[in-house]
């Protein structure tokens, strides 16, 4: 790079940063630089030519208060022209101010792309840098189009200089990253693998990055490069820290070389070359045996060095996982970082055995750990190496030391961080439930897990043991008498009661022999909690009372009593009141065989995946649970999981946890996770072909749907999915919008926004809440959309998303469900009032008459129904003087019907 002279200094630059320093107040600043850029826009657009260096200054300056935090407006073009100097001082700050500045959809991208063609053009190896590194930092589509093809030319080129070969290897990458499909597999793929034996190892590394990116999206084009990466690995490890002096960081040979390099080997199984295979082997075990030798040095970087090139040998031991021999080294290797004194080393050491657990030639190496694994769980400050402590222990449990390991997560349970606390529960009902060999013990554990952590006890953990019990004959009895004995603790947590009261109503009939367990004190114990718990959990317990009714006839009068009182049969929750009202008709009309065929017990359940390992994975995240010796078990112990289909008799669910689950397909009524926002009298939302409607083109597929509703999925493609959740009052809206990722990757730059035209924004104030710019994989994403009505209006906003999906920029604009219909609410008024207001709406202009023929025959209590749903009826005050409706239905016999309305704009009715 060409040496910057005394006479570049640029003094006026340096007077105007001290001036910006010295400044006492913010408005001190603010007028300095209002100064400067008056200045500066004045020296623009006078009529003499500014030379070079003048540019260049006034330049640099518009840079360093664009990056104060000031809008920059002008100087772009000033920037542009001073790519075609012949300065590298000059060129340099054109190309820093493009790369800072200039939006990828400015109109200067052409000139821009011009004076960097020239540049590469012209072999100066110092421009062709400067002009490669503005296209890596922009990095934008359209500079990917005009040099995706060329930059592989300049890459592979025999006469093209190191440094050059290293800056356009980068900018591949970078091109490569943000628009693969448009990057060429040509020739030049296999002549770029080469460069691995290039001599400059600054271009080995740039080259190395390159073809791991490459090698991951299509392996076969750079399957000759593991025998080059083994090639040149093998010199690096075998050679002294003198051979490269030049690349040798705190005694370790080319420690980011090797990273990557053994990196870009874990893209491939292990070589079927013996001699290569060897070979591999040999510069593992040479890296496993330099982590044994004593220190070359006291400073940490070293040691960091050191330990950065044996975890990445370790994770391609693992990822081969044919060596049993490197595999145990490997494993008592990460055990003696178990216990070091640096935080980051034991971390990666759990993580790392958390792998190793899961190979059959280690699996009993990484046993032999569980003692220092245990105190760690317990003495650990760092919550984070807690966590990978317990999930150390999930991946080395079988069936030797089940009890042990299930017994010291209960333990750590008490004390555990409330952020990991309900990942403990899921890994403690599975463990139980895998390894169980005594039914007995894992009632008694889930029963503990519920007493220790009941709040954290998802219903997908309390629907399993009753499965379990269902499925299971000679555990039913004692998990009966378990949870009666649970029970009569003065305070228990409210999901014991759910399964006591499902298990009760099954098999009390198991314990009613022992006085101390009677039917009437089983009914009495129940109904004792009644008062104290939630709705659902009361509609289970009265779905029990009705059991007891089949199993118990001497209780029948009592019960009967209890469902028949006041508190039952005029309750304000509908479904209590339904529950009560239908159980007390059913014991009052139906015989003894008819009750015992409607209450009997219930069958077995079917055996489909579990669903709490399903939940701990999709907490986890894809790829991050480790793999346990049987990925699948059922209810009975054997090769098959039962799925976690919900019991009959549970409580009611309600629509406010889960209301996007997009990975699960259940059938109807039998699945836990189903999508809460489907709409049940209509076909669920069909994924679109597509990525995504682009920028104008508004999605309007499922609009229709939110007329008479206010929760659903709104879009849905093979990427995204966005669900809405509503509520209003008065004038007053809020929108919960749900966006799922139902990919495996990331979305970047994800932003959302809401817009109107200028006719709605006077009449609909709609404010939006800020979003994570990051979705990770199988995530959910949610956004408040507080709404405001103003006036009446007719139009609807459009919610606009946009995200980059595998570098690719995708934009989605959907139709938001927000209708004038939503702001309305019902009031009673006297038949003499709403006549006299009838009458007051005269004028012509303020009454439409409909006659239309319906479809069915129409019953006078749906059509009500229906029309009341859409909240048109009688409608109170909007806002300030809006619009109103008054809906008058008549003549309802046969298949017509006359629907007259009636608009107001003076505000004098009760709207």
């Amino acid at each position: 790079m060409p040496a910057v002279s005394k006479g570049d200094g640029m003094r006026g630059l340096a007077v105007f940063i001290s001036d910006i320093r010295n400044c006492k107040s913010k408005e001190a600043e603010v007028k300095r630089i209002n100064k400067e850029l008056a200045n500066i826009r004045s020296k623009f657009k006078g009529d003499k030519a500014l030379d070079g260096y003048s540019k260049k200054k006034y330049v640099c300056k518009l840079l360093f208060i664009f990056l104060l935090g000031h809008d920059i407006d002008f100087g772009h073009m000033e920037a542009v022209n001073l790519l075609s100097s012949n300065k590298y001082t000059e060129k340099q700050i054109g190309y820093l101010f493009i790369s800072v500045l200039v939006n990828s959809n400015s109109d200067l991208i052409s000139l821009i792309n011009n004076g960097i063609k020239n540049d590469l053009a012209s072999r100066n190896p110092t421009f062709m840098n400067l002009a490669l590194h503005c296209i890596a930092n922009v990095g934008s589509r359209e500079m990917a189009e005009a040099f995706a093809s060329q930059i592989p030319s300049i890459l592979v080129a025999g006469d093209t200089m190191d440094s050059v070969k290293q800056s356009a290897a980068l900018c591949l990458l970078r091109l490569n990253r943000t628009s693969p499909d448009l990057v060429p597999m040509g020739e030049w793929t296999a002549r770029v693998v080469h460069l691995l034996n290039d001599q400059h190892l600054g271009v080995v590394t740039a080259a190395t990055s390159l073809i791991t990116t490459l090698a991951q999206k299509s392996p076969e084009d750079f399957r000759t490069s593991i025998s080059l990466a083994v090639a040149r690995l093998s010199r690096i490890v075998t050679s002294a820290s003198i051979d490269l002096q030049d690349y040798t960081y705190y005694f370790v040979a080319a420690p980011w070389l090797s990273v990557k390099l053994l990196r870009l080997l874990q893209c491939y199984p292990p070589p079927e070359d013996a001699a290569l295979r060897s070979r591999l082997t040999e510069c593992l075990e040479t890296i496993l045996n330099k982590a044994q030798e004593p220190p070359k040095s006291k400073k940490v970087q070293h040691s960091n060095a050191k330990n950065a090139v044996l975890f990445e040998a370790i994770a391609l031991i693992i990822h081969h996982d044919s060596e049993p021999t490197l595999l145990v080294r490997a494993c008592n290797q990460l055990g003696q970082f178990l216990q070091h004194r640096e935080t980051n080393l034991r971390y990666l050491a759990l993580e790392s055995m958390c792998t190793l657990a899961s190979s059959e030639f280690s699996h009993e190496a990484v046993k032999t750990h569980i003692d220092t694994v245990i105190n760690a769980l317990k003495t650990e400050r760092d919550v984070s190496v807690r966590q990978r402590a317990v999930d150390l222990l999930y991946a080395m449990c079988d069936r030797s030391n089940s009890k042990q390991i299930v017994a010291e997560m209960l333990s750590y349970l008490e004390n555990a961080d409330y952020s990991i606390r309900e990942e403990i529960v899921l890994k403690v009902a599975i463990l139980a439930e895998k390894y169980a060999v005594d039914y007995t013990w894992y009632v008694d554990t889930i029963l503990n897990l519920i007493r220790i952590a009941g709040d954290h006890v998802s219903e997908e953990v309390w629907y399993r043991v009753i499965q379990i019990v269902i499925n299971q004959d000679d555990v039913q009895g004692y998990a009966a008498k378990t949870v009666f004995e649970a029970l009569q603790a003065p305070a228990c947590h409210e999901n014991l009661l759910k399964v006591g009261g499902y298990i009760l109503g099954e098999f009390g009939n198991l314990i009613a022999g022992d006085p101390r367990s009677s039917p009437l004190v089983q009914f009495n114990l129940l109904h004792s909690k009644f008062h104290l718990c939630s709705v659902p959990t009361r509609a289970l317990l009265l779905s029990a009372y009705i059991k007891f009714i089949n199993l118990f006839p001497e209780v029948k009068p009592t019960i009967q009593d209890v469902l028949r009182s006041d508190s039952q049969l005029r309750n304000a929750d509908v479904e209590l009141q339904q529950r009560a009202i239908e159980y007390l008709r059913l014991s009052c009309i139906a015989s003894t065989d008819i009750l015992a065929t409607v209450l009997e017990e219930m069958p077995p359940f079917p055996e489909r995946e579990s669903s709490i390992l399903a939940k701990l994975k999709k907490k986890k995240g894809p790829g991050k649970v480790p793999d346990m010796d049987e990925a699948r078990w059922n209810v009975n112990g054997n090769t098959e999981h039962s799925e976690n289909t919900e019991p009959t008799n549970k409580a009611p669910s309600h629509p406010f946890t889960d209301l996007l689950n997009m990975n699960s397909s259940p059938a109807a009524g039998a699945s836990l996770l189903v999508d809460v926002l489907s709409d049940l009298s209509s076909p669920a939302p069909t994924p679109t072909t597509g990525p995504g409607p682009g920028p104008t083109d508004v999605c309007e597929e499922h609009f229709s749907r939110f007329v008479c509703k206010n929760n659903g999925v709104i879009f849905e493609n093979q990427l995204l999915q966005i669900g809405l959740k509503s509520e209003y009052r008065q004038n007053l809206g809020r929108i919960y919008v749900f966006y799922g990722n139902k990919t495996s990757s990331q979305f970047l730059s994800f932003s959302s926004s809401v817009t109107s035209s200028d006719t709605l924004k006077t009449q609909l104030n709609v404010h939006t809440m800020p979003v994570d710019p990051t979705v990770e994989g199988g995530a959910q994403l949610q956004q408040i959309l507080n709404i405001e009505c103003l006036s009446d209006f007719s139009d609807t906003p459009v919610l606009n998303v946009q995200f980059r999906y595998g570098g690719t920029l995708q934009n989605i604009a959907v139709k938001l469900p927000v209708m004038l219909n939503k702001f309305f609410q019902p009031t009673e008024m006297t038949s003499e009032d709403f006549f006299q207001r009838w009458k007051q709406l005269g004028v012509p202009q303020q009454e439409v008459q409909t006659i239309f023929k319906a479809q069915h025959p129409m019953d006078t209590d749906v059509t009500n129904a229906k029309v009341q749903k859409t909240a048109s009826l009688y409608l109170k005050p909007l806002c300030g003087g809006g619009v109103g409706l008054i809906l008058k239905c008549c003549n309802v016999s046969g298949f017509t019907t006359r629907e007259t309305l009636n608009r107001s704009f003076n505000g004098s009715l009760n709207l």
